[in-house]
């Protein structure tokens, strides 16, 4: 079993660059490409703003190639990516077609691209069938995600698209194509509120799972922490993720974990993420 972590925590402590050779220096076998910031909304809007991050500037496609090499250089590849969200209107269709792109050139399989939180599978499914032909063309997979909304009232999360587990199996089939495929987010499976589990989740999606993120929360809020810091059951992902066969990376998305570190203990903060995955990892190869 291989591991993989997101970028975007390290890269906001010494830049993607050099967070990608500290995550291969740490013990991880492949990178989690962050594309949050290829494309933001104008606050209010539906228009993206103006950025001089490489993502958003004509010189993408070169940026994402040099990722790739440094990470080859260092022995990891790129297996998955993260496009920009959320995934609304006319404006950031042309960025999500240009993060499948991306997640090509910089040798990844497949690209997570959320719903949108607020419609229905069917409805969500006009958005991918029109980034499909686009993920052909690279040999990407699109992959998406259970989200979650929040309940001010009751302090807790509410339903969003994908985020119970017959409406995300929902998600797969509405679409019913083999270069889609899930993404479970395993913090948001075990929020409260959301009338579902990590197991629930896992054995629903069966062979459509494909990809993780990986963290931990306090089975309450979206805490994205290091696995086995608060409270939710690994060694019951562990047993359900190989139970139903999955051949997957686990890749983790413990941003909050970064939280705690300088760019001066960047990589200790990379080598306590990957330990914390490779032990889950460990878990899932004893039991043959």
């Amino acid at each position: 079993m291989k591991i993989s972590t997101e970028i975007n925590s390290i890269s906001r402590l010494v830049g993607p660059k050099k967070a990608i050779e500290l995550i291969a220096k740490a013990g991880f076998d492949a990178w989690d490409f962050s594309m949050f910031d290829m494309a933001r909304f104008i606050k209010g809007t539906d228009n993206i703003m103006d950025s001089d991050h490489p993502l958003h500037s004509a010189n993408y496609a070169a940026y994402a190639k040099e990722l790739r090499k440094i990470g080859e250089d260092c022995g990891i590849v790129c297996n998955q990516s993260h496009a920009p969200f959320p995934s609304r209107g006319t404006e950031m269709m042309y960025y999500l077609k240009r993060a499948i792109e991306c997640t090509a050139l910089a040798g990844g399989d497949i690209c997570v691209i959320h719903p949108n939180n607020f419609k229905s599978a069917e409805e969500n499914a006009e958005m991918y069938f029109e980034l499909l032909p686009t993920a052909k063309d690279y040999g990407v997979r699109i992959a998406t995600e259970n989200m979650w909304n929040w309940d001010k009232e009751l302090d807790q999360a509410k339903v969003a698209a994908c985020s119970h587990h017959d409406d995300f199996k929902a998600h797969i089939k509405a679409v019913n194509d083999p270069n889609f495929v899930a993404c479970l987010d395993i913090g948001h499976a075990a929020m409260k509120g959301l009338d579902t589990s990590v197991k629930e989740m896992i054995l629903t999606l069966g062979d459509d799972l494909a990809a993780l993120h990986i963290h931990d929360n306090d089975l309450w809020h979206d805490n994205h922490a290091i696995p086995c810091s608060m409270g939710i059951d690994f060694d019951e992902m562990v047993k359900c993720l190989h139970q139903i066969g999955y051949k997957g990376y686990f890749t983790l998305e413990a941003e909050a974990h970064a939280k705690n570190f300088t760019e001066e203990t960047a990589f200790d903060c990379a080598k306590e993420l990957a330990d914390s995955v490779r032990a889950l990892a460990d878990k899932f190869e004893a039991l043959g």
